[in-house]
C-alpha cells in the first residue's frame, strides 16, 4: 500500500484490517502487508493520526501481488514525482492495482484508466470525470474492477472493494467470515449516490435562469411541468428546454426530480412522516412514482433509505 502525507487514515486501516483479518480465519497466512511511504517510520494521516511505514516507495518489491493507493488530501501528493513513479513502477510489477476513494486520481494520472471503468468518492466524480476524459466514471459504484484495476469510492467504501478482494483470491466463506466478524455487509445494498449530502448541486448556476432555478426548490411540491416553468422564465418551450439544457446540462424534467428527491431524503431522514405523506409534500404525487425514481438514482427503496438514514430523536 502507498499512502502519503495528509492520506485519509481509514482508506488505509479499512482495507488493510480486512485483508489482515483474512490471515486469522485460515490455517495458513494469505497476504504479506507492508506500507511504503515517502520515508521509512511516521507518517502523518488524517486527523492528525500517526502510523508507522515500513519502508520508503523506492523499497516496492520485484514482485507485488497487489498494489493499492490511497486518497485523501491529494493536491500536493499528486505533484509528488517520488510518489508517481512508485505507482508507474509499482503498476508494472503487480499482478492487480486497486485505487481508494481519491487513489483513483493517481491511476488516472499515470495513464493506467485511459479507456476503463473507474470510481471515485462521490465529491470527486465530477472532477476526475472532467480532468480525465479518457475514462468512463461510474458515479455511483460503491467499486468498479475493469480488468486488473479496481477502484473503490469513498472511505468505508474501500472495506466493501477488500472484501470483494478476498471473495476472489480466498473465497466466499473467508470473505464472509471477516464480514461477520467486523459486523459489515459482505455485498452492501445500493450504490454510493444514498450517502451523497445532495444529489442536486449546492447552488444553482448563475445564468439567465438563476432565479427560476432558485424558485423550484422552494415550490417543490408543486405541479411542475416543462410549460409553467417555461412560462414563468417568459420563454417559449422549445427556447426553455434549450436554455434550460445549456445552463444545468439537464433537462427540467431530471432537474426537478433531481430536487424532489434531495426534498424527499430529508423528510425521510428527519421526520416522522409517512413514505406517502412525504412523496405527496415533494411532488411526486404518489409512493410508487416516489420508489421508481429512487430505484433510478440511488438504487435502494425510500423505505431502505430511511432505514438507515434515520436520524433519532429528531421530527419536523
Amino acid at each position: 500500500m502507498l499512502p502519503f502525507e495528509g492520506a485519509q487514515v481509514l482508506d488505509i486501516v479499512g482495507p488493510m484490517q480486512m485483508l489482515s483479518a483474512v490471515n486469522d480465519e485460515l490455517d495458513s497466512p494469505a497476504y504479506a502487508l507492508s506500507l511504503l511511504a515517502e520515508r521509512r517510520g511516521a507518517l502523518r494521516t488524517s486527523g492528525g493520526i500517526v502510523l508507522v511505514a515500513d519502508g520508503p516507495y523506492a523499497a516496492l518489491p520485484k514482485s507485488i501481488h497487489t498494489l493499492v493507493i490511497v486518497g485523501g488530501n491529494i493536491e500536493r501528493a499528486l505533484r509528488d514525482g517520488r510518489l508517481a513513479r512508485a505507482v508507474k513502477v509499482g503498476a508494472a510489477r503487480a499482478k492487480r492495482i486497486v485505487s481508494i476513494c481519491t487513489g483513483t486520481f493517481f491511476l488516472a494520472a499515470g495513464g493506467l484508466l485511459d479507456g476503463k471503468r473507474a470510481t471515485t468518492h462521490w465529491r470527486a466524480v465530477n472532477v476526475l470525470a472532467e480532468r480525465y476524459p479518457k475514462i468512463s466514471v461510474e458515479r455511483d459504484a460503491l467499486y468498479v474492477r475493469d480488468g486488473r484495476v479496481w477502484s473503490s469510492a469513498g472511505v468505508t467504501a474501500g472495506m466493501d472493494l477488500a472484501l470483494a478482494l478476498i471473495r476472489e483470491d480466498c473465497g466466499y466463506d473467508a470473505a464472509l467470515a471477516v464480514a461477520r466478524r467486523h459486523v459489515l455487509f459482505l455485498m452492501r445494498p445500493g450504490g454510493q449516490s444514498q450517502f451523497s449530502a445532495h444529489l442536486a448541486s449546492d447552488a444553482p448556476p448563475a445564468g439567465r435562469l438563476a432565479p427560476l432555478l432558485r424558485w423550484i426548490p422552494e415550490h417543490i411540491g408543486h405541479s411542475i411541468d416543462v410549460r409553467a416553468l417555461a412560462a414563468r422564465a417568459n420563454m417559449s418551450e422549445r427556447s426553455f428546454a434549450r436554455i434550460f439544457a445549456h445552463e444545468t446540462g439537464e433537462t427540467p424534467a431530471r432537474y426537478v426530480e433531481r430536487m424532489r428527491l434531495d426534498a424527499a431524503r430529508r423528510l425521510l431522514s428527519a421526520s416522522d412522516l409517512s413514505i406517502t405523506a412525504v412523496a405527496a409534500r415533494v411532488g411526486f404525487g404518489s409512493e410508487e412514482r416516489m420508489r421508481r425514481a429512487f430505484n433510478r438514482a440511488m438504487n435502494v427503496s425510500p423505505g431502505a433509505f430511511r432505514a438507515r438514514f434515520r436520524i433519532a430523536g429528531d421530527r419536523t
